[in-house]
């Protein structure tokens, strides 16, 4: 009996998904290896790697596709008879939330993400929030039926890891002493503890991520696991807080590499965890960004559905490349790349776009915002007022398109949403002053030491979080430190030098002088005093000069994505 042709679409397009997971997963089970070999250079290329399968494998079945259907097919009728097929092959399948967004993929691909309506995607999944169940258990269960020593150690015991411990008894104790600490009477013995059975690998560490199961609540137990420099493991910290755990799965972080052959079954546990976490944060975090995309698609649809809020232009100043408005009862921004930038702007639309590509596969080290691109974005013209509209046709006039009551967007990024520094620095008592210098100081300076040079490094491009971290986000100028060449400004030849309206010096492409960032950063006296005793070393270009020689030598600076108390050598 032959096969339906539209049965044939469906089946090429899962098989597609499942390729693409596959290798995704293949990547994945090296994290381990990775960290034990310390191989952190490795570590950095296998995010890359990972993070590019996903469009080469959308490429290769919209081809094939392609060259299977004539134009005959891309009927109503046809693509809706393959909607409902795929939706049929999903039933009982594992990974149908992937699968639904790789069909979405492949459909935009095809028809150049034009024809995108709703009933022909996966706007709403065909699922119902379906919970799969994992080829093994995601959960190892320890007991109370042990003392918490005991139930420690058998944790410990049951890493996969080939390594020897620095001492594990040690380690042990740290942590039931820090349990005892944060949780109190509440953790008597009568406790059951939940733990992932596949740690989460990130960049320098691994993590293991489970709950504590107590009489009255539940708390998460986070065990972050370094290795030392004669290949020996330790416990670096005990975190039993769900505000912590959040900052660890924050949006300026990388991507975990964590294998989850059915991420809805983990995304759904880690919600419990981390409860003021969407969806959409947590598959993105484990570095299923693109079903990510989906989920905060759906969640956009639900907050417009239930609110009634104009959209508007964010608050700041306006950029000179990108044009960036909001909906004020919404967590995100909308970002566009304006069609004309200012003059002294020397940059193309495709540098642009490529310096948020860079930013998506680099390490973020906490410091760089995550964005997630979409095209052909539907609003609902209603929710415009007339001035924005009247900006956006200003400002980008090639990626709007009007009907009666849709304002289209051909290419968009949208971003977390958060308080540029300008405005909160202007707003700001002693003691949040005080920090919010301290964090845009370490922002810079982990950032460097990731290889990465802010290039403009105003405050209006760096934006406050609800945790109080200090976040880049504007990308325009961002550049590999190891690219630019930091320079002292040579002493005046002649008196008259100093007076003239151009350098006595020559200045290169790629030349910076750090002496010159206090000139636009420290116009306010109580930033410059703060910047003086907290961070005066961003001014040297020696100091820049030897985070550079470090990267060029392979060394790879610790950043911790919580804070130094929770650590135990610094207890």
């Amino acid at each position: 009996m032959a096969v339906a042709m539209e049965e044939l679409v469906a089946q090429t397009i899962l098989q597609g998904s499942d390729a693409m997971y596959g290798r995704f997963l293949d990547v994945t089970a090296g994290a381990q290896e990775r960290f034990e070999a310390r191989d952190w250079k490795s570590v950095q290329k296998a995010l890359k790697t990972r993070i590019n399968f996903y469009d080469h494998h959308v490429g290769l079945v919209s081809q094939q596709l392609k060259t299977m259907l004539g134009r005959q097919h891309a009927t109503r009728s046809f693509l809706m008879a393959v909607k409902a097929e795929y939706s049929r092959l999903l039933d009982d399948y594992p990974r149908y939330d992937i699968a639904e967004s790789f069909f979405n993929s492949v459909y935009c691909r095809m028809f150049d993400h034009r024809n995108i309506r709703r009933e022909k995607l996966f706007v709403n999944s065909s699922q119902g929030g379906r919970i799969p169940k994992y080829p093994t258990p995601l959960l190892k269960r320890y007991s109370s039926d042990r003392k918490l020593i005991q139930t420690i150690e058998r944790i410990l015991d049951d890493t996969p890891f080939t390594m020897p411990w620095v001492n594990k008894a040690r380690d042990i104790h740290r942590i039931v002493e820090a349990m005892q600490h944060r949780l109190g009477p509440q953790l008597t013995e009568e406790v059951t503890i939940d733990m992932v059975r596949e740690p989460f690998y990130r960049n320098k560490a691994a993590y293991l991520i489970g709950r504590i199961d107590m009489a009255n609540q539940v708390r998460p137990l986070v065990l972050p696991i370094l290795v030392n420099s004669k290949g020996e493991l330790y416990v670096d910290a005990c975190i039993t807080d769900s505000d912590e755990l959040s900052v660890i799965f924050g949006f300026a972080r990388s991507y975990f590499m964590v294998f989850a052959p059915a991420p809805a079954a983990l995304v759904d546990f880690l919600n419990l965890l981390m409860p003021h976490k969407t969806p959409a944060q947590l598959y993105t975090a484990i570095g299923c960004q693109k079903h990510g995309k989906t989920e905060l698609y759906r969640e956009f649809l639900h907050h417009i559905e239930s609110s009634d809020d104009q959209f508007v232009i964010a608050p700041g100043i306006k950029g000179m490349v990108m044009s960036v408005f909001t909906l004020p009862s919404y967590g995100f921004v909308f970002k566009i790349i304006k069609d004309r930038f200012a003059p002294q702007k020397d940059i193309t639309h495709a540098v642009v776009k490529e310096k948020y590509r860079l930013v998506k596969e680099h390490d973020r080290v906490g410091r760089m915002a995550d964005t997630l691109d979409y095209r052909n974005f539907i609003f609902p013209r209603e929710r415009f007022s007339e001035a924005l509209i009247e900006e956006l046709l200003e400002v980008a006039p090639s990626l709007i398109k009007l009907t009666k009551n849709e304002v289209h967007i051909r290419h968009l990024y949208m971003e977390r949403r958060m308080i540029p520094l300008n405005i909160y620095l202007e707003q700001a008592d002693d003691d949040e002053l005080r920090n919010a210098v301290q964090e845009y100081g370490d922002a810079i300076k982990q950032l460097a030491a990731a290889n990465i040079f802010a290039g403009d490094m105003l405050f209006k491009n760096f934006g406050v979080s609800r945790h109080s971290r200090v976040i880049f986000y504007d990308y325009d100028e961002i550049s590999y430190l190891t690219e630019v060449n930091f320079r002292k400004i040579p002493p005046p030849r002649f008196p008259e030098d100093e007076m003239a309206a151009e350098p006595w010096y020559s200045v290169g492409e790629f030349d910076v002088f750090p002496e010159e960032f206090r000139t636009f950063l420290l116009i306010n006296p109580k930033i410059r005093a703060l910047f003086d005793e907290l961070h005066s070393d961003l001014f040297e270009a020696d100091y820049w000069k030897g985070l550079q020689e470090n990267i060029q030598q392979g060394q790879f600076n610790d950043v911790f994505p919580y804070s130094d108390d929770c650590r135990f050598t610094n207890q």
